[in-house]
């Protein structure tokens, strides 16, 4: 094809020369050309049909390489998409920093409504940050053996190991091997368990914890003959009890039934504010978006596919699961409740925590929180106290909040000369701050 377009603008060239000219003939003079004695092969014509053909797929050929004039939808589609790939790109370069161990460039700290999500270690009353809670839980759970071995091994179960099942299935047969030795306490045979046991290895062992228990309630490691075997097998073993030990097993018995995780305590972080103008004005930290390594791919994919649903009609049902998916990038939330007085109070919660958790919360903070109040959510919405998620009534991942007190009361207590109630608590009071 390109020796065709070659031929055919040398053709025009050739016929645009004019009389007496050659078609490589140039005004300048030229030294002699030695002419070869081969005889030259005689060069084919285009027709004009030909020509056509060949003006008509170059104009193709340039109207390939021209760009496609867009309509306004076609710019906000190419806008949004150059958006999409520099916020993907973005996030592609965070979730690099956190592989290899960096931190995530932020803002100033300074200028976080909050320095971070904070919590109580239920065991030793510590405030941890959100890295340090899960090491910390482990080392104040290992101290406690020195104190009482088998409450420490019960946390180790409930707490060290992730899967629920296998937690359940573990802690089923410990107290089936408890139960036996109970209701049989002469039997030998009972009051043995062979480590290589299939049934023992694979669902009791592999629960971290679960040989310390055992240890912790008298069971000793030690090497019994087998009938029908040459060498030895490893058992634990527990020596005959009287009726009181087998009383005080059988109550450790159900406290690993009743055994749950240790867990740090969410810090509200109450703070006060005098009134300001900044009340609605938010800036979380990265605490808040606390997305893993999965959930930032999710959410690169559902940011990549938000052309294409603002394009369609979405139904009530998609809508609703959009809602939720939305609701579920948030972990926490920081609250603001506006009282009366104008002072701001501030707390943080799980997303997930219902409405009677903030509800006790404010009661806590004021000086006469046993008085009835409603709170209302932005928009107007009032928030009744009941069993309802945070971030289901669109509270997540920051809300400022009115506060007022129940009015059929108030005017109650007025009516017998009662004295308007106080607010918030003189710890809160001296520690109020500005809000920037």
């Amino acid at each position: 094809m390109k020796k065709f377009f070659d031929d055919i603008k040398k053709d025009i060239k050739f016929k645009s020369a004019g009389p007496g000219k050659k078609l490589n003939d140039d005004s300048s003079p030229k030294p002699p050309v030695v002419q070869s004695s081969a005889q030259a092969k005689p060069r084919v014509t285009a027709t004009d049909g030909a020509q056509r053909a060949g003006a008509a797929a170059l104009a193709r050929v340039e109207q390939q390489h021209r760009p496609r004039l867009q309509t306004s939808q076609d710019a906000i589609r190419l806008q949004v998409k150059k958006e999409l790939e520099a916020e993907a790109s973005a996030m592609a370069a965070d979730q690099k920093l956190v592989t290899e161990g960096s931190k995530v460039p932020v803002k100033d700290p300074a200028c976080f409504s909050v320095s971070g999500v904070y919590f109580t270690c239920p065991l030793t009353g510590a405030t941890l940050t959100k890295n340090e809670r899960e090491m910390h839980i482990k080392e104040a759970i290992l101290m406690r053996f020195a104190e009482d071995p088998v409450e420490a091994s019960i946390m180790m179960i409930h707490t060290f190991n992730k899967d629920r099942e296998k937690v359940k299935t573990a802690v089923d047969i410990i107290s089936k091997y408890l139960d036996n030795i109970y209701k049989n306490p002469t039997e030998e045979k009972y009051r043995k368990i062979k480590v290589s046991n299939k049934i023992f290895q694979e669902k009791v062992n592999c629960v971290e914890g679960s040989q310390e228990f055992l240890q912790a309630v008298g069971f000793e490691n030690t090497t019994l003959p087998v009938e029908g075997q040459e060498n030895d097998e490893d058992f634990l073993m527990l020596m005959e009890q009287d009726p009181e030990q087998l009383e005080q097993l059988k109550g450790r018995k159900e406290r690993l039934q009743s055994g749950e995780p240790v867990r740090a305590q969410l810090d509200r972080r109450p703070q006060a504010f005098r009134p300001s103008s900044n009340a609605t004005r938010f800036e979380l930290p990265p605490d808040f978006y606390n997305l893993t390594a999965e959930e930032l791919k999710r959410e690169q994919q559902l940011r990549s596919e938000a052309v294409d649903r603002n394009a369609m009609l979405r139904t009530k049902a998609m809508r609703e699961r959009e809602e939720q998916r939305e609701r579920r990038k948030y972990n926490y939330c920081l609250l603001r409740v506006r009282l009366p007085d104008g002072n701001i109070l501030q707390g943080t919660f799980l997303a997930r925590e219902r409405l009677p958790a903030l509800y006790q919360f404010v009661r806590d903070s004021l000086m006469d929180g046993w008085q009835p109040f409603e709170l209302v959510a932005p928009g107007g919405q009032k928030l009744k106290e009941e069993d309802v998620a945070l971030n289901e009534c669109s509270l997540v991942p920051a809300a400022l909040l009115s506060f007022s007190w129940d009015a059929a009361v108030q005017a109650d207590i007025a009516a017998a000369g009662g004295q308007s109630p106080k607010l918030l608590r003189p710890e809160l009071l001296e520690s109020i701050q500005n809000l920037s």
